[in-house]
């Protein structure tokens, strides 16, 4: 099968080396540019000050690798602070800063599952701050507020929708050239809709999805795709693969 995958620029190697072990044909077209975040001093003024809380949470590898990277620069990691990441792709990032994860989730990989771990229950008193890209979900800060935390947010980089070249475009969406898409995150989604422009938005519709949650999948049935998405059992590029699998 012949395969986009949209995960940004520099996160796809991964992805794009299971599907060619399998005999797939891999396409990249990223749906996400990732950039530093617009106002950096704001990360600079948390890194002298991350003693102060007990747990940080990084929401994704951009996190870590835009966050922690600038962080480690200025300072080492203050031993009683706490990391948690809410998939396993952003545990395994730290070990490149010779960090390791306290908290992250076994089986999901999202902030609800995040949330659901014994360690976050009761978090009365407890200073937290999370690591994520511009704007997104508050469902983690929203619940650790009503569990008593002090939560701030940092903004560690910015996500953008990519500029494409319409020639591309048309290539990619011509009848039967693609067999499926990886789709990751409702942003990477909302953004290939919008890359496709209108002309391009009616064959898009025909192309069979893989995403990792029904979130997805429900974001899917909205923009009208004709086939129902197939649904990653979690959010890795091994699940994927074996969604594909069953394809």
């Amino acid at each position: 099968m012949r395969v986009l995958v949209t995960r940004p620029a520099g996160q796809a190697q991964r992805l794009c080396g299971l599907l060619k072990a399998a005999g797939h044909e891999c396409v990249r077209l990223p749906t996400i540019e990732i950039q530093p975040a617009a106002d950096p001093y704001r990360l600079e003024a948390i890194a002298d000050t991350l003693e102060d809380y007990d747990l940080a949470v990084f929401v994704s590898v951009n996190a870590v690798q835009m966050g922690l990277e600038r962080i480690l620069d200025q300072r080492d990691w203050p031993e009683h602070t706490q990391i948690a990441t809410v998939g396993a792709r952003s545990a395994e990032a730290l070990t490149a800063y010779g960090l390791s994860v306290d908290l992250v989730p076994e089986h999901q990989f999202n902030s609800e599952a995040l949330l659901a771990l014994e360690g976050l229950e009761d978090m009365s008193g407890r200073e937290v701050v999370i690591f994520r890209g511009n704007g997104g979900r508050e469902v983690l800060r929203d619940t650790l507020l009503e569990r008593g935390a002090e939560v701030e947010y940092v903004e560690a980089y910015r996500r953008v929708c990519p500029t494409v070249d319409a020639g591309l475009m048309h290539q990619l969406l011509q009848p039967g050239y693609l067999d499926y898409i990886t789709i990751t995150s409702n942003e990477a989604l909302q953004n290939l809709f919008a890359m496709a422009g209108k002309e391009g938005q009616a064959a898009l519709r025909q192309i069979p999805l893989v995403v990792v949650g029904e979130r997805q999948a429900r974001l899917a049935a909205q923009l009208d795709f004709v086939h129902a998405p197939l649904v990653a059992a979690q959010a890795s590029d091994a699940a994927l693969l074996a969604a594909l699998a069953q394809a």
